[in-house]
């Protein structure tokens, strides 16, 4: 490796990408190291985003959520975004462990762009903007935009990922994942689940199970048609059982050395039903 670039400012980190690059960019580390210490990866420049101010901050407005690039899970967690974004915040839970959680952004998971992402599905249901931006300007694009394939994005030479904006919505949210053990885990599926009661929709978007972060968009349409939305957005656990094998149906998964295809199908039924369960309890929407 030749050298290690620390910008202290956007305009300084765009000006050095624009001179290099390929310069491999480090948004946290927590993927780019795994494949540097398996030899994967050789980077022979780094640019460093840690100390840049414009990527680590957040707004909550009374409609949408700005998230920096450089927000960390752990902020995630701990901030207002945590009440704003409750769906969020529980992805980010699952990340790792605390060091982890330290060190790694969501704009490395996007950058990563991997289907076993966790806060992927969370921002497919939440109608995620991408906000990039190079010397030549910014553009803004939404998630199944900017993700093209497994780890692969519509980044260009010179671009990065400095914020994404999400959806403020009223109503249960939920993230659900499943792995071989309780903690520090790669997802094999998961799934992201929001009941919005001002729009009466339901949007659920699964991890995992796909070449991208696909939405059971039948299944949601069928699962809002049958749920009680005046009184806290209440629902026959029959329908939300049956909600979950519609959700099955609406993903591709294949086999690999962490899950059969015919599993990880089966843990999405069973994660979606659990899901919206949860998020249309008339208790935890404020109904009782």
């Amino acid at each position: 490796m030749n050298r290690v670039v620390l910008p202290l400012s956007l305009q300084e980190a765009l000006s050095t990408l624009t001179a290099d690059p390929d310069a491999t960019v480090l948004a946290g580390g927590t993927d780019l190291m795994v494949e540097i210490n398996r030899g994967m990866r050789r980077p022979t420049s780094v640019l460093a985003l840690a100390k840049v101010p414009e990527l680590r901050r957040w707004e909550i407005t009374p409609n949408r959520i700005h998230i920096g690039a450089g927000v960390t899970y752990t902020e995630i967690m701990t901030t207002e975004i945590a009440q704003a974004a409750p769906a969020l915040a529980q992805a980010a839970r699952t990340v790792g462990s605390p060091p982890i959680r330290n060190a790694g952004t969501l704009g490395g998971n996007l950058g990563t762009a991997s289907p076993a992402g966790d806060t992927l599905p969370v921002l497919a249901t939440l109608n995620a903007t991408i906000l990039l931006q190079s010397a030549n300007g910014q553009r803004q694009l939404q998630l199944d935009e900017f993700m093209v394939g497994v780890k692969r994005t519509c980044l260009e030479p010179g671009e990065l990922i400095i914020a994404t904006e999400l959806d403020r919505t009223n109503g249960g949210q939920e993230y659900l994942k499943i792995g071989p053990r309780n903690a520090m885990v790669i997802s094999m599926a998961g799934v992201a689940l929001v009941a919005d009661l001002d729009t009466r929709s339901v949007r659920c978007a699964m991890g995992s199970v796909d070449a991208g972060i696909p939405r059971a968009l039948k299944a949601e349409a069928w699962a809002a048609e049958r749920i009680d939305w005046d009184n806290g957005a209440a629902i026959d656990p029959a329908v939300a059982q049956e909600f979950g094998q519609r959700v099955s149906t609406e993903c591709s998964p294949i086999d690999d050395h962490r899950s059969t295809a015919a599993y990880r199908r089966h843990a999405i039924g069973v994660l979606a039903a659990r899901a919206l369960n949860r998020v249309c309890s008339p208790k935890r929407n404020g109904h009782v």
